[in-house]
This record gives C-alpha cells, sequence and structure tokens, in this order.
C-alpha cells in the first residue's frame, strides 16, 4: 500500500540535527521493509499555531509503500522522539497516488526548465 507521512520539527535543530533526524525516519521505514517514493525537504515555514511556545517548524513529507504494521511502528518512533512536533501519515487511494506523481513530475520537469534557462543564461552571459 501507498502512503505519505508529513512530520514538523523543532525549529531549533541545525541542519545536520535536522537531516539526521529525517535520515531516521527513513531508516526505520525501510528497517521495516519500506520503499521510498519520494522525500520532499519543505523547510522552515510558519505554524497555523503555536505548538510547545514554537510558531515554526521544518516540515518534510516522506512517500513510501509499505505494510499497514509498519504504520504503528512509524508512530512509535515520532512520538519517542521530542524533536518532532507533529506527524501525519495517511494511506494515498487511487486518486492521491496519481495526484502524487503528477506532482513529482512536475516537480522534476520545474526543476529541469530552471536548469536549462541558467545554462542559456551563462552560456549568453
Amino acid at each position: 500500500m501507498k502512503y505519505e507521512t508529513v512530520f514538523i520539527l523543532t525549529p531549533v535543530l541545525s541542519d545536520a540535527q535536522m537531516k539526521e533526524a529525517v535520515e531516521k525516519f527513513s531508516k526505520v521505514l525501510t528497517d521495516n521493509g519500506a520503499n521510498i517514493v519520494n522525500t520532499e525537504n519543505w523547510g522552515l515555514r510558519k505554524l497555523a499555531y503555536p505548538i510547545q511556545k514554537k510558531s515554526t517548524g521544518f516540515y518534510t513529507l516522506i512517500e513510501f509503500e509499505g505494510e499497514p504494521a509498519l504504520i504503528k511502528k512509524l508512530d512509535t518512533a515520532y512520538r519517542r522522539d521530542e524533536r518532532v512536533l507533529r506527524f501525519l501519515t495517511f494511506r494515498l487511494d487511487k486518486y492521491a497516488a496519481e495526484y502524487a506523481e503528477k506532482r513529482r513530475s512536475l516537480k522534476g520537469a520545474k526543476s529541469e526548465a530552471v536548469k536549462v534557462e541558467v545554462e542559456t543564461e551563462v552560456k549568453e552571459g
């Protein structure tokens, strides 16, 4: 089954600490037989409301395929880690999975277009 998980890390972390936390949760997934399809770091964003007296947080999305029993283990890992402010994991139905694929391909095409644009500017300038 296809799943998506989004978690918010506390904003007081350094870049290295944030990357380590993301790697930790990715490892929990892969150690339990999940196949990670996509990981997106959305960066530091403002929260809709303060959580633990914090108004911002590091958002990360991980898209993966795995067994339903894996979700309980992932939730436990989130709850045990004090760096996680909030998390949400949900199963993608066929429409959500199609949308996620389109979003990934559009993002890839957009970054490719930017790369080509920058290369042409460098050659012309």
